[in-house]
């Protein structure tokens, strides 16, 4: 599942290839869309704005509407250029916007609504600015009160609900967990402030490292770089423990395991070693 790092940079480069030029065509294979796009034309209006809200992309028209698109598990955005040749099928298209330099085409997207400003405020579904990690009104301190409401939940299934800190997927879960020293299966109540805190703020800085500028970010070629949360250059080496079940630890050499975690059994990875149990326990990996 894209994470708040791959939206956040999605809607970047779709704001550079959309943003302030007129919709010359849009399509959908959604009724609900299409029946929008009849009753009030998108062909015409600009893209005001593109914004990353948590998991969510929140693409604002002149007209006021705003198309809110969610990618769950194999949703994505593609730019290209008026002839160019998509690298996905035409039939897995499920949204186009062109303007006269770009195609914007949302392949295989699972959830695509059209908002108001009122609706958009009213549905829970969509995170406040102040819990996404990635917004410059994130707040640490109510996140960590937000966390804290959970004491008998997993610290792992915590930093994935998107009410209480939007951003966070299976990656930076078990990568924020893993530089905190924090076991991903430990109880949010066996826990002190100081080391959710500190979670918290390696989760931050983690999603704020992927969504820096580089020569990757082209708005016409990104699709989704890999992601680094370590400081080693090679690219083999760029997690500490995501995907590495059975491989030897990066700090201290122990075997990483895996586990399923959560009611969505969504795979955690840890190093026992580095990260254990507050009663000095472990679960089988």
């Amino acid at each position: 599942m894209p994470e708040g790092d791959t939206i956040f940079r999605s809607a970047r480069a779709l704001t550079r290839a959309l943003g302030g030029k007129i919709i010359t065509g849009f399509r959908s294979a959604y009724p609900l869309l299409t029946r929008f796009h009849d009753d009030t034309p998108l062909t015409g209006q600009t893209v005001d704005q593109v914004d990353s809200r948590g998991k969510w992309l929140l693409m604002r028209f002149s007209g006021g509407a705003t198309l809110a698109t969610h990618m769950l598990m194999s949703g994505s955005w593609h730019i290209y250029r008026p002839g160019e040749r998509w690298q996905k099928p035409r039939s897995s298209a499920r949204i186009v916007i062109e303007n006269a330099e770009y195609h914007a085409i949302g392949f295989n997207v699972p959830v695509a609504e059209m908002h108001t400003d009122d609706s958009l405020k009213r549905d829970r579904r969509f995170p406040q600015q102040a819990s996404d990690l990635l917004s410059d009104e994130f707040d640490e301190d109510a996140a960590l009160e937000r966390i804290f409401k959970h004491p008998d939940e997993e610290i792992g299934d915590v930093l994935l609900n998107q009410r209480v800190m939007a951003g966070v997927g299976n990656v930076f879960k078990s990568e924020a967990c893993f530089v905190s020293g924090i076991h991903p299966f430990a109880r949010v109540g066996t826990l002190t402030r100081a080391e959710v805190a500190r979670t918290i703020r390696v989760a931050h800085r983690q999603l704020g490292a992927n969504v820096l500028e580089d020569s990757g970010d082209s708005i016409v070629t990104w699709r989704g770089a890999g992601r680094r949360t370590t400081n080693r250059s090679s690219p083999a080496e760029s997690l500490w423990v995501y995907g590495r079940n059975g491989e030897a630890c990066r700090k201290c050499g122990a075997r990483i395991r895996k586990r399923i975690q959560g009611f969505d059994a969504r795979v955690t990875f840890w190093c026992p070693e580095c990260q254990p149990m507050p009663d000095g326990s472990d679960v089988d990996g």
